[in-house]
């Protein structure tokens, strides 16, 4: 029985011994396999990735991009404000008494008031004082000036309502006939000048950013020429081995799309970075009443969600723009050669 027992722990010792030679041995050719070179070595790019002429075209890029981003958030800016001021006026009409010869200015400020009350479809109105009225007035003429011997006009506000809106025509023929020296101002000069200046504002912004992309694909179209150039030789040998131009030209527009992304995320996010500026300036350094002028004229130069996105697509766009610019040169003068 002991020479059993023996017999079997001599069994299992040379069995951990040839495990522990076993797994040496295998840890010593896996440390040699992983410290010896390999035998394809890595693909290296046709383009160098860093040199002069593809920093300069991340320069250019980033400029256009940023100058196109800051067009693109200004005039968005004038669209919304002025979408927003023809918003506000068409929920307002201004009812305008003036002093007639023989005639009580304020009989005929509280005919009006009672006529335009009764109209159907006005939501409430108020009637301005004679001091509110000469209040106006202080931008132009200054405080502190006396105007109780001056014929100030009374102005009466009318907001409306958007869903069942008065007949105006109707209101102003009545008012004509009732309240001596009333008339009605409904705002649509001012309306159709808001609407212009917009759509110029779009054109203007539109013309720019023309200019901007066919600066951007000029610049691509000359860097990828000389790229070309440059690496000539490279070229030649690739397509002696066989390589085929649509391989050589997606080369060429892996390399551009990396650089047109670098220099529009840098111009994008420096536009970003000005409009965050400008809505903190309006928000919180400007005075009080000079915050109120500017976020009623500008909406607080706040650019908003969509003006940050917008500007995330123009960055997108051109690095697309500029990766498409560089295969086709690269596809037109491979056919010109072959």
């Amino acid at each position: 029985m002991m020479h059993v027992a023996w017999s079997s722990m001599k069994d299992v010792s040379t069995y951990t011994n040839e495990l522990r030679r076993w797994l040496d041995t295998a840890w010593q050719s896996w440390a040699r396999d992983w410290s010896r070179p390999k035998d394809k070595p890595r693909e290296a790019p046709i383009v160098p990735k860093n040199s002069i002429s593809g920093r300069a075209l991340v320069a250019v890029i980033a400029i256009m991009t940023f100058l196109a981003s800051l067009t693109v958030g200004a005039v968005m800016m004038v669209i919304a404000a002025a979408s927003t001021w023809q918003s506000d006026v068409s929920r307002e009409v201004t009812i305008q008494v003036r002093l007639v010869a023989g005639k009580n200015l304020e009989h005929s400020v509280q005919r009006a008031v009672e006529i335009t009350r009764g109209t159907p479809g006005v939501a409430s109105m108020r009637a301005l004082s004679k001091e509110e009225s000469g209040r106006l007035l202080e931008p132009w003429l200054g405080s502190g000036v006396s105007l109780d011997s001056l014929p100030i006009p009374r102005l009466i506000i009318v907001a409306i309502d958007p869903d069942r809106p008065p007949d105006l025509a109707a209101l102003q023929a009545m008012l004509a006939i009732e309240a001596p020296g009333a008339s009605l101002d409904d705002h649509r000069v001012f309306t159709q000048r808001l609407r212009a200046m917009s759509n110029m504002a779009m054109a203007i912004g539109l013309g720019i950013l023309a200019l901007v992309f066919a600066a951007t694909v000029l610049s691509v179209n000359f860097a990828t020429r000389g790229a070309m150039a440059t690496n000539r030789p490279t070229v030649e040998v690739l397509h002696l081995i066989g390589a085929k131009d649509s391989y050589i030209a997606s080369q060429f527009q892996r390399h551009f799309l990396f650089l047109g992304l670098e220099g529009g995320a840098i111009g994008g996010g420096a536009a970003i970075v000005v409009f965050g500026a400008l809505s903190f300036l309006s928000a919180r350094l400007l005075k009080p009443t000079g915050s109120e002028t500017i976020g009623a004229m500008f909406g607080g130069l706040s650019l908003g969600a969509g003006g940050y996105v917008a500007v995330i697509f123009q960055v997108l766009v051109i690095a697309g723009v500029t990766a498409l610019v560089s295969r086709r040169v690269v596809k037109q003068t491979l056919a010109a050669v072959n």
